[in-house]
């Protein structure tokens, strides 16, 4: 198939970091966007979504300290159900 040039502007940070990503499926950035495009094309929609699971700082955070407090129970407060946490927040 004959391929043609095409050149897009996006900002340095972005392709930098899409490229690593990417990288990590075993694809290229020319080969990604040609995949979007031809899905594009064919489900007439945006077509797809590729992603790593990675858990946001704080959820990291909080899973760093459940060993802890898992080993030490009596260190940690205790609710017996949901809306005793939210009278207390409120």
């Amino acid at each position: 198939m004959r391929k043609v040039s095409a050149n897009i502007s996006i900002d340095p940070k972005l392709k930098e970091d899409a490229t690593m990503l990417l990288a990590q499926f075993g694809l290229d950035f020319s080969t990604a966007i040609t995949l979007f495009l031809q899905q594009t094309v064919r489900e007439k929609k945006i077509p797809f979504e590729i992603r790593l699971e990675v858990p946001n700082k704080e959820t990291e955070e909080a899973l760093a300290e459940y060993p802890e407090m898992k080993k030490n129970k009596k260190k940690y407060k205790r609710y017996s159900s949901f809306d005793e946490i939210l009278k207390e927040v409120d």
